[in-house]
């Protein structure tokens, strides 16, 4: 695999920043989207059980719906693609028997090579669900996947904008998750910056290197 240049990487996490208005003509294109869905599917999650589901908004008429939920701020309007991040709530079995069953599909070995790995996941979840942490542990793992996200679009020089402002039931009332194993956690609206965004032109302020950076 050839590498991305030391400077690529870093010109586009400089040119990157929370996007707080899009140009709502411009959409990105088919293949680039495309691209930015399998960076979100190729997110690494704890054990690899990717406890999570990504709800790709495009509709005019959803996005309107869901922007009163979400403070009424315009990004998910105006954004070319709207992606809301759900986990998957309380974690069992069922789900890691689904995991299991996709890597005797994909790395083809028999289902009982399998058993150990099966055990130790299982007692992790039952773990962490006796000290009522199991919720939040998979949450963490979604946001694994909005970074993942937000750096290839980066690379891609596509726009993007993170965000927690917005109320999640409602969310999930509109989205049709109410009653379901999943949950909103947190939402990217993602497209092309408008070109009057002042916010774009804004020096990153960042503590230096040496403050936040520990060497051993």
């Amino acid at each position: 695999m050839n590498s991305i240049p030391t400077a690529t990487l870093l010109q586009a996490l400089h040119w990157r920043y929370a996007t707080k208005k899009f140009d709502p003509t411009r959409k990105i294109p088919a293949l680039e989207w495309q691209a930015l869905e399998e960076a979100l599917v190729l997110s690494p999650s704890s054990v690899g059980l990717q406890p999570w589901k990504f709800i790709v908004v495009t509709d005019s008429a959803m996005k309107e719906k869901l922007r009163p939920a979400a403070w009424n701020q315009g990004q998910v309007t105006e954004c070319s693609h709207f992606v809301v991040l759900a986990v998957r709530k309380n974690i069992g079995p069922d789900h890691v028997d689904r995991h299991i069953a996709r890597m005797v599909e994909v790395r083809e070995v028999p289902a009982d090579s399998l058993a150990k790995f099966r055990q130790m996941v299982t007692g992790n979840l039952d773990k962490a669900r006796a000290e009522e942490r199991l919720d939040i542990w998979q949450s963490h793992q979604v946001y694994i996947a909005l970074g993942q996200f937000m750096a290839s679009a980066a690379l891609l020089g596509i726009d993007t904008c993170p965000m927690e402002g917005f109320e999640p039931a409602k969310f999930d009332e509109i989205l049709g998750l109410k009653g379901t194993d999943h949950a909103s956690i947190v939402c990217c609206a993602a497209g092309y910056r408008a070109p009057d965004d002042k916010h774009a032109a804004m020096k990153k302020v960042r503590f230096k290197p040496d403050d936040v950076i520990v060497r051993i």
